[in-house]
């Protein structure tokens, strides 16, 4: 690993050093202590981690790593203290005071001072025991020629051992890939060719490939056959031995164990550049493994084949190849394969009816993940056949697959994508488990939030959000992430796996990640800086006790949160970061807010707030401030003060009218110059003066304007072409007689990838041409007459279209071929002039989401056989088809 999380921790001492306690005597040579010493620690943690990756020692290396982390708490916790007294300090001072108060002050500032450098003094101590204690166990800076696997400690069974031994009646739910697999094997080019199985843990990558490898067809077909199983931590010259020892036909060093990496390389060339080979590359985790392995492995032009099985895009695209990307099984595929497997011995492989229910919810925990439904249907097997004994599994898959040995090996396999996962993507990862089970969260979000928490850092000229999104793109691409949907306004919503969501909360409770309270079962114990409150918050606040909480969600509340409990708990958790009230039955947003200083992420997001303090002005490293969809109209001038502004989210659309509520904001807010989402801003009342003060704001990336007028219009467009790092603009008019004209919007930016509009168009064939690079495009009370489609088939990126609210008003709408190249998701909702929708034969060949509402005139709904790749059909709330 690069980093850890003793990182982030390093740069903040060095920061206090630098900048804020060079006149504390005593208290800078503690801290520059403390520096040196954590600075020591951080390659034995590094190799701690190694070892803890490879399976050695684990249980006494995670107690290490753990002691060392709650410390690391710590010394957050310590300079958190310091820098809020020191805000607290600036806000007392801003006022009138008396010289008593003046003594008094003085006098805290001498026990401040003492207290600081007392806990640190206590802090490094620890760390000294805690480094001994290490090196005690063997720790070595791995630069210093410490190694991560050794060859005295026995190597783990693999816990996917089993997938390589699957009976030909229990393959199920893979025919189609598996024949698609063996022609790709047996057919094709005699130019050597790559293959690449990839998807999430458990989703039969192993099983496929093992499956096609053992087939008659390739044993004939091929003169050398090879299975490799490489997995995290692989040896290279061990690695190419076993290689050797399937290949080479004479013995050609075999017993040669310091043979060097080339000459077994040029072994293997040897044996393989005169007849077709198949080798399989099984668990392939690290991008280098291509480069170091294609040397032994020449293109000879005899219709060899390699395949290679990984969990990682980034792995499989490090060679040439021909990607294969394996899904979550159809219900269908599930039930087979669940029912094969737990009544295989008895009625006739199929379920009984008194067990259908709950054997339907089973298979729904497991979400079309193979290695989930073999395990607990193969479990199942071996138990009665009576709803009790089904009902325990269930309730046992409920709580914590870790309670039954057999489900235990699902976690095992499931943790090896988490273990491979460096500082900070692991902390982004288990972020996922401070949502509830089966949660989707927006992309926007997320970046927000990670950004707020510290786990995304400046690299080269990419904004932080930049960052952060090249993180969650790695997430997805490791497949432990799953994209799920997008929306206007809200962007790409992402989720994981019911089982990995298990696994992210048992890692999260051993790295003092964060905790759950709910009012039936308190997950707290104490350690967690991140507290989701789940259900009732009575008695919350006593049961945390003084826990150095850092960020705070709520989740299914169902009371309403008093002044007096949200005054408790701004008092008891004065150090927080983040604050998420989404969708909490809260009315009043106390002025004690003002006295959390640290607060960077504020969201009161679906809540009956109406005012926002004028003591916001106090939170000067607010960066998030998200209040859609609340009943706040109009923003304090004091919201101009707050230069540490990122992203202000205010709309609250109104599904039963034209109208959009944005908010009103005051002469001065083109200061929040590092403002990059603004969304919806009232252009009227306010009208050409809203708008200059909109053209200071040049780093927007993400805009949306309500209440245009064609006063405003005008402005709002010139407005908009000067802003050059636009990606998402929404545009909607004060009412239905307002007309939108695009014509003035000559030049795009040029990075604008989605675009909304609300209100009536004009001259929209003469001017969409020029927005090509828009992906995602929503049209609403547009009243179009002519088809729309015939001018919007030119743009070549559109990937998602929404037409509603009579957006168009025309009888009909045609989609012919060779337009719409790249579109996924077609939604038309309350068109009511809609009577029939063609479809030509080969037109709309991406096609993968289709939604029709509510279009009382449409009586003949369209033919869908023709769209290959069309996975979601959808008609007035009724599914028509669900492929998954």
């Amino acid at each position: 690993m690069a980093e850890t999380f003793l990182g982030p921790v390093i740069t903040e001492l060095i920061d206090l050093l630098d900048n804020e306690v060079k006149s504390l005597k005593g208290v800078r040579k503690q801290v520059k202590s403390l520096q040196k010493e954590l600075e020591f620690i951080q390659p034995l943690l590094k190799h701690a981690e190694a070892k803890l990756e490879s399976g050695e020692i684990r249980d006494v290396m995670q107690v290490w790593v753990k002691h060392v982390r709650e410390e690391s708490n710590r010394i957050e916790e310590i300079i958190d203290e310091y820098r809020y007294f020191v805000e607290e300090k600036h806000h007392r001072q801003s006022g009138c005071i008396s010289c008593f108060h003046k003594a008094c002050g003085f006098v805290k500032n001498l026990k401040q001072r003492h207290d600081i450098a007392s806990k640190i003094k206590d802090v490094k101590n620890s760390l000294c025991e805690i480094k001994d204690r290490g090196q005690g166990y063997g720790l070595r800076p791995l630069e210093q020629g410490a190694s991560s696997t050794t060859t005295n400690v026995e190597a783990p069974i693999d816990p996917r051992l089993g997938s390589l031994f699957i009976e030909k009646d229990e393959f199920v739910g893979l025919e189609i890939e598996s024949e698609a697999l063996l022609r790709k094997l047996v057919e094709g080019s005699s130019a050597r060719l790559v293959i690449s199985l990839v998807g999430q843990g458990g989703i039969g990558k192993t099983t496929l490939a093992k499956k096609v490898y053992d087939e008659e067809i390739v044993k004939g077909h091929f003169g050398l056959h090879a299975w490799v199983t490489v997995s995290q931590s692989y040896n290279v010259k061990k690695l190419l031995k076993n290689l050797k020892r399937q290949i080479c036909t004479s013995d050609c060093g075999m017993e040669e164990t310091d043979m060097e990496v080339e000459q077994q390389i040029q072994d293997l060339r040897d044996n393989l550049q005169a007849k077709s080979y198949v080798v399989v590359f099984d668990d392939v985790w690290q991008e280098e493994f291509w480069g170091v392995i294609k040397s032994a492995l020449p293109n000879n032009n005899m219709g060899s084949r390699i395949l290679i099985t990984t969990r990682n895009v980034v792995v499989a695209n490090s060679s040439p190849c021909d990607l294969v990307q394996l899904q979550t099984w159809s219900p269908a595929s599930a039930w087979e394969l669940f029912c094969k497997k737990a009544f295989q011995s008895e009625f006739q492989g199929r379920c009984p009816q008194d067990l259908e229910h709950l054997s339907r919810e089973i298979v729904n925990k497991c979400q079309g993940l193979p290695l989930a439904i073999a395990t607990i249907a193969g479990l199942l097997s071996t138990k009665e056949k009576v709803e009790p004994e089904w009902q325990r599994v269930l309730d046992d898959l409920n709580s914590k697959s870790e309670m039954n040995s057999q489900l235990s090996s699902i976690s095992k396999i499931l943790c090896l994508s988490y273990y491979d996962l460096p500082f900070p993507l692991n902390y982004c990862f288990l972020y996922f488990g401070r949502f509830p089970e089966d949660y989707s969260i927006s992309d926007e979000r997320l970046y927000r939030l990670w950004i707020a928490e510290g786990f995304i850092h400046a690299r080269g000229e990419m904004t932080l959000e930049e960052v952060a999104e090249a993180y969650l793109n790695e997430l997805t691409q490791r497949n432990v992430v799953i994209p799920q949907s997008f929306w206007f306004g809200e962007g790409k919503f992402y989720g994981v796996h019911d089982l990995m969501h298990d696994v992210i909360l048992s890692q999260a409770d051993e790295v003092c990640f964060g905790q759950t309270w709910d009012e039936n079962k308190s997950r707290f114990r104490g350690a967690g800086r991140r507290l989701r409150i789940s259900g009732s918050i009575e008695n919350v606040l006593k049961n945390v006790g003084d826990s150095p909480i850092r960020s705070l969600f709520f989740s299914d509340i169902d009371e309403q949160l008093t002044e007096s409990f949200i005054f408790t708990l701004f008092k008891k958790f004065k150090l927080l970061e983040v604050l998420d009230f989404d969708r909490v039955p809260l009315n009043i947003l106390p002025k004690e807010v003002g006295n959390l200083f640290h607060l960077k992420y504020l969201s009161l997001r679906c809540t009956k707030v109406k005012i926002l303090p004028k003591s916001i002005k106090n939170l000067q490293k607010l960066q998030s401030l998200d209040i859609r969809e609340t009943l706040i109209r109009e923003l304090p001038v004091e919201i101009n003060e707050l230069r540490n502004l990122r992203h202000l989210l205010a709309y609250t659309p109104n599904k039963s009218s034209f109208d959009i509520d944005g908010v009103r904001m005051h002469e001065g807010f083109g200061n929040l110059e590092d403002l990059q989402s603004l969304t919806a801003l009232e252009a009227h009342p306010g009208g050409v003066d809203v708008v200059k003060e909109l053209k200071k704001l040049r780093k927007l990336r993400c805009l949306g304007v309500s209440k245009i007028t064609i006063e405003t219009w005008w402005s709002v467009c010139a407005s908009i072409q000067n802003m050059d790092h636009l990606e998402r603009l929404g545009l909607a008019a004060k009412d239905e007689n307002e007309v939108l004209d695009l014509q003035y919007i000559s030049s795009p930016p040029r990075f604008l990838w989605e675009l909304v509009l609300v209100g009536r168009l004009q001259n929209l064939p003469d001017t969409i041409p020029r927005f090509q690079n828009i992906r995602g495009l929503f049209l609403s009370f547009s009243w179009l007459i002519d088809d729309p489609c015939k001018c919007l088939n030119v743009l070549p990126n559109l990937e998602s279209l929404v037409l509603e609210c009579n957006a168009c008003v025309g009888e009909e709408l045609h989609f012919e071929k060779g337009g719409f190249e790249k579109l996924k998701v077609l939604w038309m909702r309350k068109l009511d002039g809609l009577k029939h929708i063609e479809i030509d034969e080969g037109a709309l060949p991406a096609l993968e989401e289709l939604y029709l509402f509510h279009c009382p005139l449409l009586k003949e709904f369209p033919s869908v056989k023709h769209l290959k790749k069309l996975k979601h059909f959808e008609i007035d709330g009724s599914l028509v088809l669900n492929w998954n």
